[in-house]
């Protein structure tokens, strides 16, 4: 491959201009001596199952794993639990393999930095051994009946993942200028072929067959697809590939919703797709074809995407877990910064840098600077240091009208929130609707809690309504549904969301009323029923951080008769109800300490018939086996309002009159008065 072909600044002249990379190189030279010296790379022969099975039955955590080891039978959990079994076996093999071609990946990029030839021959040996194993794995026998079964995994998708990498290692190897022997080329020829067959047929399932083009796997069977093309230098069959049904160009219509975040409203997802996007345009722009500004048939675009994500994250750089996914997980992190290096690169968007310093905090770093191989790759700023520019510029508050989520902000308010309204997501969606997020800039106080891995027997509890911050009916989850925004508003006093549902429940109407000022955040939640019988009805909270409060009262033994388990579905465990709280003239105040000191105060208004209590719940999807304390405000009737007022520092008091539906809000000696008016939501009076 000539130089015009060249994706971007080699990591050789990168490494001579930027002054961090030499460490990052090094210190990706010591961690491949380490495996080499305990004879850790070494190819398995048996392909590798399913990830999602690599967790712990008990404490529902992702097992540990040691990329020391050569081969392992016993999986270790973090708490201490030794599991054993051929599932587990499975899924440990696929970490192998993907372990062992991100090596081939590294050390080709160590190669290209430092010159060091014993790294090119590395990854020479692993490319070619796994082009000669490849042919040998069978169409996996033990894949479930649902996956498109794949040779080296079970999953197609994780298939087409892994060949992505290996093909980078390759093609960076070739632009470095290592010649591969005419026997190796035959190997790594075969196993291209028998990709390219393998991809297509893929395609032609999940395209023609199942009538699932704007599947997330169609994006990566696209990305596998022309990285072999690119590697072989067909430049039409990529071109071809871009423009066919379910190319890159129809996909990024039909995948992604025209306000820019992919279509089955998950975070985890978005990445997943966006970096499946940026691996063809990277191989696009070897066979001369830049797609770095292509557009959907909405104006879906990459930047598009990026921007998303800068707007989505909270003010720390944390992305929500948003439908399926998790909230934190090492390979997640990586796949972040790569993208997000990538989009600052291509697209200058600075709202980015927050989000790196958090993924390379998540990679190991302490400080949040640059480390590991996606910085090698993919970094090309001197530092990630925010601009005093970006410090002074606030952010704005968001509406995503298309995918159905809010942000509301406002420049002199610490607190923040973010409401999902929109469309279920499908298989990786949650019944969740009007939850909202409380975000402060320390720390995001009510997050989503994203999902375990698929395999454990806990994975439905984190798609359940009573797991998220919205409102329950008789116990039960909502029904797959779309929400409405029925007013956003943001002016220089106050940002306003009015989110509505009424297809949760059969004869249930939601209103969820959001106002921001300068100083408090008000979150007033109206339930009215059209049904002939009153029901229970359940607003929740989920806080990370421990309520605390002189009116929280601990159960008794007699008290725990009167307050039975809550039971949400035959699956799961019950939800035990551990306190209550006493209100003093309808308020009740509760605190929460957040990092660094900073206090969080809510004060929630308790109307006659409402009862407010603390459950213990399963924890956050890190470690669902570390419980924590959600909060349940509820009332058995056909109508319930319930009025919650955040604020920082101190908390507020608040005074309702029925008669004209008007809320009090009183701090540091003033008071606000707000009325809520059917037909026009939430006025300050």
């Amino acid at each position: 491959m000539n130089d015009a072909v060249k994706l971007r600044e080699s990591i050789g002249a990168k490494v001579q201009r930027l002054a961090w990379t030499s460490e990052v190189a090094n210190s990706l030279k010591e961690e491949i001596d380490g495996l080499q010296a305990i004879g850790s790379l070494i190819i398995p022969l048996e392909p590798g199952g399913w990830w999602h099975q690599y967790v712990c039955q008990q404490h529902h955590t992702e097992l540990l794993f040691d990329p020391l080891a050569a081969d392992a039978t016993e999986f270790h959990c973090p708490h201490g639990c030794v599991v054993e079994g051929a599932e587990h076996r499975g899924a440990w093999l696929v970490y192998k393999h993907q372990l062992l071609a991100r090596i081939a990946l590294q050390a080709a990029a160590v190669y290209a930095g430092l010159r060091d030839y014993t790294y090119a021959e590395l990854s020479k040996r692993l490319i070619v051994e796994y082009a000669a194993q490849f042919p040998l794995y069978p169409v996996h026998p033990d894949a479930q009946p649902w996956m498109l079964k794949g040779r080296a995994f079970h999953q197609a998708l994780t298939e087409s993942i892994w060949s992505t990498t290996l093909i980078r290692a390759y093609v960076l190897l070739v632009d470095e200028g290592i010649v591969f022997s005419s026997d190796e080329q035959q190997k790594v020829d075969k196993f291209l072929h028998l990709l390219e067959e393998s991809m297509r047929a893929y395609r032609r399932i999940l395209i023609h067959e199942r009538n699932n083009a704007e599947n997330n796997y169609t994006a990566w069977l696209n990305a596998s697809l022309a990285c072999v093309y690119a590697a072989r230098g067909e430049r039409h069959e990529l071109e071809a590939l871009i423009e066919a049904e379910g190319g890159f160009r129809h996909h990024l219509s039909i995948g992604v919703k025209q306000d820019q975040i992919e279509f089955e409203g998950s975070t985890y997802y978005h990445v997943f797709v966006l970096r499946a996007y940026l691996i063809f345009a990277e191989m696009a722009k070897r066979c001369e074809k830049d797609l770095y500004a292509c557009e959907g048939s909405q104006g879906q675009s990459m930047r598009g995407m990026v921007e998303a994500l800068a707007e989505l994250a909270d003010d720390q750089g944390v992305l929500p877990a948003l439908h399926d996914g998790p909230m934190e997980r090492l390979p997640y992190a990586r796949e972040i910064a790569e993208v997000a290096e990538l989009g600052l690169n291509h697209y200058a968007v600075e709202g980015l840098v927050p989000i790196l310093r958090e993924a390379y905090r998540q990679m190991g770093s302490a400080d949040g600077s640059r480390c590991g191989l996606e910085a090698l790759l993919y970094g090309a700023t001197p530092s990630l240091e925010i601009t005093p520019m970006a410090l002074m510029k606030p952010r704005g508050s968001k509406l995503w009208p298309a995918s159905g989520f809010v942000v509301g902000r406002h420049a002199d308010n610490p607190l923040s929130f973010l409401v999902d309204f929109g469309e279920h997501g499908g298989a990786h969606g949650h019944l969740d609707k009007l939850h909202v997020t409380l975000m402060h800039k320390r720390q995001t106080l009510t997050p989503d809690f994203g999902v375990v891995p698929y395999g454990s027997t806990l994975r439905p509890w984190f798609s359940e309504t009573a797991s998220h911050n919205t409102v329950s009916l008789g116990g039960k989850s909502q029904d797959e549904h779309t929400g409405r925004c029925l007013r956003f508003e943001q002016t220089e006093a106050t940002t306003y969301a009015w989110l509505q549902s009424d297809t949760a429940y059969f004869g249930c109407r939601l209103n969820r009323h959001l106002l921001l000022t300068s100083d408090w955040l008000l979150d007033w939640f109206e339930v009215t029923l059209t049904s002939e019988d009153p029901q229970s009805i359940e607003w929740w909270m989920h806080p990370i951080a421990a309520p605390q409060s002189k009116q929280l009262v601990e159960l008794s033994f007699a008290d725990k008769a009167i307050y039975p388990p809550i039971h949400i579905q035959p699956n799961l465990p019950e939800l035990p109800i551990v306190g209550r709280f006493s209100p003093e003239e309808s308020n009740v105040c509760v605190k929460y300490l957040l990092k660094n000191g900073d206090q969080l105060h809510q004060t929630a208004l308790a109307h006659p018939g409402q009862e407010l209590l603390t459950v213990r719940t399963p924890g956050h999807s890190i470690d669902p086996s570390v419980p924590l304390t959600a909060l349940l405000h509820r009332q058995f009737s056909k109508y319930a309002s319930f009025i919650h007022v955040y604020r920082v520092g101190a908390g507020a008091m608040l005074a309702y009159c029925f008669a004209d539906n008007r809320l009090g809000i009183t701090a540091d000696g003033r008071t606000t008065t707000v009325q809520l008016i059917p037909e026009q939501g939430l006025l300050i009076v």
